[in-house]
């Protein structure tokens, strides 16, 4: 039996979206919709909003009633219902993080391409044991020991969906400062640089340097990443505050794609990247 996903997942709201856009597009309201299903208008609600994900029963009674007889959209939507309901390594963890870091493990593990840019650290998917060890003992003071080691096994156990015989695509851009930026001891700098510098050889990562002798730069904001994804889901950037994750759907999220062009123009190339990387490497 399939277990109970948690609600309010981006892949329920995605599929809860589309199931209320086809219900607008008929002219049915949602008591009709209820009625036809023999369920309550709240139901229903919650499978439109996505706080609850619908059973496939129900999902090929609404296909039925709102006219859907398109082999491709069905068979989209039918998916799509089934990644809901699919249970995924990372819900081991879900009990330890946060709900939005789930939702992008979940974009990880799904996007064809990941586009990021990284201000002060190297993104997650690059970094060492010790080194993510530090950036996790920074960000989270008050954590103990054993949830410190629960969390660098998720970050490391991440870094898979780079290797296989279909890895994802990577393409980071990192902010000089990166290089420079003392995260652990001088030992962890070092050995991270050189990893940095050796994962850029493989042909699915693309990583570049943003100079600080670059000129103005395309934005001044912080970290953010972009996730490119097979259809039906939408392009969608990530960002982190300290007030909480921000998930924008194209094509509200141009902000970021213009950001990330622009910076990766006045990046340099990956060979000077990483000769760039590894002198660093040397300083430390």
């Amino acid at each position: 039996m399939a277990a109970t996903p948690r609600p309010g997942t981006l892949r329920s709201q995605w599929l809860g979206q589309q199931l209320r856009e086809l219900r607008d597009s008929k002219g049915i309201l949602l008591k009709e919709a209820a009625e036809y299903l023999q369920r309550d208008t709240a139901t229903l609600s919650r499978y439109e909003t996505g706080f609850y994900p619908i059973r496939r029963p129900d999902l090929f009674a609404l296909l039925d009633l709102y006219g859907i007889s398109d082999a491709s959209l069905r068979d989209k939507l039918l998916n799509l219902s089934k990644d809901v309901w699919q249970k995924g390594w990372w819900d081991g963890y879900a009990d330890d993080v946060a709900g939005h870091l789930i939702d992008y493990i979940w974009l990880e593990s799904r996007a064809t391409h990941i586009r990021s840019y990284a201000a002060m650290v190297v993104p997650g998917l690059l970094q060492t044991p010790d080194y993510a060890r530090e950036v996790i003992r920074i960000n989270e003071p008050g954590a103990t020991s054993d949830q410190i080691d629960r969390w660098l096994e998720l970050r490391l156990t991440r870094q898979q969906i780079l290797a296989g015989d279909t890895p994802t695509r990577l393409s980071a851009v990192l902010d000089e400062a990166v290089l420079h930026r003392q995260i652990g001891d001088p030992r962890i700098m070092e050995t991270q640089l050189r990893h940095l510098a050796d994962r850029s050889t493989a042909a699915s990562v693309d990583v570049r340097i943003l100079p600080f002798r670059a000129g103005t730069p395309a934005s001044t904001n912080g970290n953010f990443s972009i996730f490119e994804l097979p259809d039906p889901f939408p392009e969608v950037a990530y960002t982190e505050t300290l007030a909480g994750a921000l998930y924008i759907e194209s094509p509200e999220n141009e902000n970021f794609t213009r950001a990330y062009a622009g910076h990766k123009r006045q990046a340099i190339e990956p060979s000077d990247s990483i000769n760039m990387i590894l002198s660093a490497a040397e300083e430390w």
